[in-house]
């Protein structure tokens, strides 16, 4: 395994950011859905759970909203931590679209 970590910072505060940061998953199965399935989320307050299946490999992580940054983070399957630096961009990019 492999921690995957990105960070990114926001002036939106937390409620706002939490209600934007809420659509990434519904985004990425929209926009992925050929590539990505099986997508559970659970929100507990501004921390969330998620996890799902790309390619035949199954990630989780966790999501942290605070007031000024959104924390994600996860771990990938040994097979995917050649792409981890790919992955991570493609992540801080979607995150960052949402809180703009």
């Amino acid at each position: 395994m492999s921690n995957l970590n990105v960070n990114v910072a926001h002036n939106l505060g937390q409620e706002k950011a939490l209600e934007r940061i809420k659509n990434l998953l519904g985004n990425l199965k929209e926009e992925q859905k050929a590539l990505v399935g099986n997508i559970k989320e659970e929100w507990n307050g501004n921390t969330g759970k998620f996890g799902f299946s790309a390619q035949g490999f199954d990630l989780a992580g966790t999501i942290a909203v605070t007031d000024a940054s959104v924390d994600i983070n996860a771990d990938l399957p040994f097979a995917l931590s050649f792409f981890k630096g790919m992955i991570a961009d493609v992540i801080e990019k979607k995150t960052k679209e949402l809180l703009a």
